[in-house]
């Protein structure tokens, strides 16, 4: 009888491949809302672009029209410019995010203090640091000028001048993000091994020698997350906006994100198919560093 259960469950489709159905059915929770909650709204965004929709009418078929508009629209080119230019200065984060770290990284009375300090900034809210900054860029009374003052130079206002508002916002928005790649290096220094260091050491290296070839190879994991975390955020950029600017002075702090809400959601849009396709060009934008990343990711582990 015993031999007879045991063949069944050999003969058993379930039993022969429960090592492949098993993983399988711990992801299918997560396969489920991947595909609810980000698959199924990139299909219909792409689906929306080809209409034109007031989000509550009868949707207008117009094929690639939405997509030829942008390219007249000025107001487009102002936004994609303003996005390149968060994706330049915003790496800036991670250098600076490293040499924080390794300022960090002794073991000195009160270090802890000065982590606390610098830990603080990734700990608020976007909200909360688009008004110091706001506060801090003030024409009458922000400290920025109060600072300029003391060196003898004149007011600046920064929100208010087209050519500085966009650069102002860059720079409060690189508060909280250097802080975030303080903690990715921080957690990575803990991780170096110190018989290299040692062994770098008795081969005569220090200073930027031992930081370029011993240290940075060893945080490849930190930077490769800090790299597509700061990207990704740069290109996702829309909440400081919307507190310091609103897009102004003359709309030239949009970015696309800021641009497909004005479009598609705020009172001045409603336009649903024009603002889709404001959001399938950034995806396609965000694509080609997620597509570059995981390529790289693949490269790494089909190398070890």
């Amino acid at each position: 009888m015993a031999n007879a259960s045991l063949d069944y469950q050999k003969d058993n489709w379930l039993h022969r491949n429960r090592m492949i159905i098993t993983p399988w059915l711990f992801l299918l929770p997560g396969i489920i809302f991947f595909v609810i909650y980000v698959v199924y709204p990139i299909a219909e965004s792409f689906r929306v672009s080809f209409y034109k929709w007031d989000g509550l009418g009868v949707p207008e078929y117009v094929g690639l029209k939405n997509y030829s508009d942008l390219f007249k629209d000025r107001a487009f080119e102002i936004s994609l410019i303003n996005n390149f230019k968060w994706l330049i200065l915003y790496l800036l984060a991670i250098p600076a995010g490293l040499l924080i770290s390794l300022f960090l990284n002794q073991n000195v009375r009160g270090i802890r203090l000065y982590k606390s300090l610098f830990f603080f900034p990734f700990v608020i809210s976007q909200v909360v640091v688009g008004l110091v900054f706001s506060w801090f860029y003030l024409p009458n009374g922000g400290l920025l000028n109060e600072v300029l003052a003391v060196f003898g130079m004149g007011k600046i206002n920064v929100l208010g001048d087209p050519k500085l508002a966009t650069y102002g916002i860059i720079a409060a928005g690189l508060w909280p993000q250097t802080a975030y790649c303080m903690i990715l290096y921080l957690t990575g220094l803990n991780s170096v091994d110190p018989e290299q260091i040692e062994a770098a050491r008795l081969d005569g290296a220090k200073g930027s020698r031992m930081l370029w070839h011993v240290i940075i190879p060893q945080l490849k994991p930190a930077t490769f997350i800090a790299f597509v975390v700061t990207i990704i955020g740069a290109l996702r950029s829309f909440d400081l906006i919307s507190i310091m600017t609103n897009g102004g002075p003359f709309g030239s702090t949009r970015v696309l994100s800021f641009y497909m809400f004005e479009k598609a959601l705020s009172e001045y849009g409603f336009r649903m198919g024009y603002g889709a396709a404001i959001a399938v060009v950034l995806f396609l934008i965000m694509l080609c560093f997620i597509g570059y990343f995981l390529w790289s990711m693949y490269q790494d582990e089909k190398g070890r």
